[in-house]
């Protein structure tokens, strides 16, 4: 059965390189993929905005071209799983895609997720200088995504963020937009700890808090790379 990659707008917009890298890493596991090519943004951004009815339009219609597949569906993204598997069937209840919905929630896997709950992968990341692991919030707090990444980054010189760890870069989406000022202020203190941790390289399951992060990150060490950890699986493979 093949699995059905869904890779999200940023990655398609921004950083085609992480959906190229999870192919590769997909691929190396055994998997044979395949990308709806009618697939378009699942809604989050239009119901994180509070516009429910044109996020429902959008989640109709990304269920109805994620239904018309076969087999799991992998998202590089802790974010965009979790509205595909929590808020679209939310979104969709009583309508005529409510099954729909349901169905392919029950399908989705982020790809941390699916590399090691489902498939045991043994693929280990590789990385030069200390790794930091930044968990987004939408992957730790609604699809307990912890385990999954500290054992794909098994084996890297990890450095501990302590209390830090787990706290919000102050991404959000719309939240850094609308509170720029709290939302620096997060990231400053984020970006605090990862100095002090002595961090070379900053990885997560999200280019879009990935993005933020990189962007401050900017003004104050260039240097520090930023990286999905589907990229560090697939360079291990090289």
């Amino acid at each position: 059965m093949p699995v059905q990659l869904f890779v999200t707008c940023l990655v398609d917009a921004l950083h085609p390189e992480v959906g190229e890298a999870t192919v590769d890493v997909l691929e190396a596991a055994g998997q044979a993929v395949e990308f709806p090519v009618d697939q378009t943004c699942c809604g989050q951004p239009a119901f994180n905005a509070g516009f429910r009815d044109e996020s429902r339009q959008m989640a109709a219609r990304t269920v109805a071209v994620l239904d018309a597949t076969e087999g799991p569906i992998v998202i590089p993204s802790g974010s965009c799983a979790t509205f595909l598997v929590h808020h679209a069937p939310e979104l969709l209840a009583g309508t005529e895609h409510a099954d729909a919905a349901k169905s392919v929630a029950d399908r989705c896997r982020e790809l941390s997720q699916f590399l090691v709950d489902d498939l045991d992968s043994d693929q280990r990341a590789s990385a030069e200088g200390k790794v930091v692991y930044h968990p987004s919030c939408h992957g730790l707090r609604y699809l307990g995504i912890s385990d999954q990444p500290a054992a794909l980054l098994d084996g890297v010189d990890r450095a501990d963020l302590g209390d830090e760890a787990e706290v919000c870069c102050g991404f959000g989406g719309l939240f850094s937009v609308e509170m720029p000022q709290v939302s620096a202020a997060m990231l400053d203190r984020k970006l605090d700890a990862i100095e002090a941790a002595g961090g070379a390289v900053v990885c997560g399951g999200d280019v879009s808090c990935l993005m933020h992060l990189e962007g401050g990150m900017r003004r104050r060490n260039p240097d520090v790379r930023f990286a999905h950890f589907a990229e560090l699986l697939a360079e291990a493979l090289e």
